[in-house]
């Protein structure tokens, strides 16, 4: 009885010393795969410019990482990365950005690539500010004959921006004739196309997208030094939020500084449109952007 019981026990005791083996294997592999997840959040102007589509790809055949991305409003983008539930943030607000970096929850901001926004409309222009030197003014005049004019009211950075203008104007916008669509910037775009609307976008969705839907806008107003729109890369703080793929967040954060990176943003978008949709800013500060 106590040999029968004795060898029952050991066989017991291998079996269940082989399924703490296989549950830590299991273990061992699941935070394997989920470190090679990396999570970015971004704006829309980076994913719908199509400029991801090339570097995503290019990214995860150098580094073996697996790319997650969540475009959203720069806003979002910088709360989610403040929260912890991204790894790494690439955004295009200047002043939010210093704020994360200055509490620490974001680190090692670096320039990326800056285009710049421009003020598009209907072409037969109800406002009159085709050519007008500086947006605020062009606000302003939009604001005064009521055109309809469409907003993201998302807290992007374009969104940011436009609060900015309108506040240089002196104004506040309400009314019929100001349509909030809560939206990113291609169905922001589209929304102005379809109500014969003013708004203010990036150059760079706006050539990418004019091709592809057909948008009933031209540009009306550009090269005000107001309207410089300028992109950085930032990594989430690990001693924040120790969740977060460090890491794969840096491996990004590098990649998109990187020669071969810049290379690709220098020329993305020439071959359609006669002009890249970005240009190239690693190593660079602020000042020197736009000169």
């Amino acid at each position: 009885m106590g040999k029968r019981w004795l060898k029952s026990a050991r066989k017991r005791f291998v079996v269940g010393l082989a399924a703490v083996g296989i549950l830590q294997i299991a273990l061992i592999c699941s935070v394997q795969a989920t470190s090679q997840n990396v999570i970015l959040a971004t704006t829309t102007s980076t994913q719908d410019s199509g400029l991801l589509d090339v570097l995503v790809p290019l990214f995860e055949k150098r580094t073996g990482y697996v790319v997650k991305t969540i475009s959203i409003g720069t806003g979002q983008a910088l709360a989610l990365g403040g929260r912890g539930e991204a790894d790494v943030v690439l955004v295009h607000a200047p002043e939010a950005e210093k704020r994360y970096v200055a509490e620490g929850t974001l680190i090692n901001r670096q320039l990326v690539m800056h285009n710049d926004f421009i003020i598009v409309g209907p072409e037969s222009d109800p406002a009159r500010i085709r050519s007008l030197r500086k947006a605020s003014d062009a606000f302003r005049k939009i604001a005064e004959t009521k055109a309809a004019f469409a907003s993201r009211g998302d807290n992007s950075g374009t969104h940011q921006l436009e609060r900015r203008l309108w506040k240089e104007a002196g104004l506040n916008p309400n009314g019929d004739w100001y349509l909030q669509s809560g939206q990113g910037m291609g169905q922001t775009l589209a929304i102005a196309s379809e109500k014969r609307a003013y708004t203010l976008t990036d150059r760079g969705t706006y050539l990418a997208l004019k091709r592809q839907r057909r948008l009933a806008l031209d540009t009306l107003v550009e090269r005000d030094p107001s309207l410089l729109n300028i992109y950085s890369v930032m990594e989430v703080s690990s001693a924040k939020l120790p969740k977060v793929n460090a890491a794969g967040g840096k491996a990004f954060a590098d990649f998109m500084v990187s020669p071969a990176a810049q290379e690709v943003i220098k020329s993305f978008g020439a071959d359609k449109f006669g002009e890249p949709l970005f240009y190239p800013d690693a190593g660079k500060h602020e000042e020197e952007i736009g000169r």
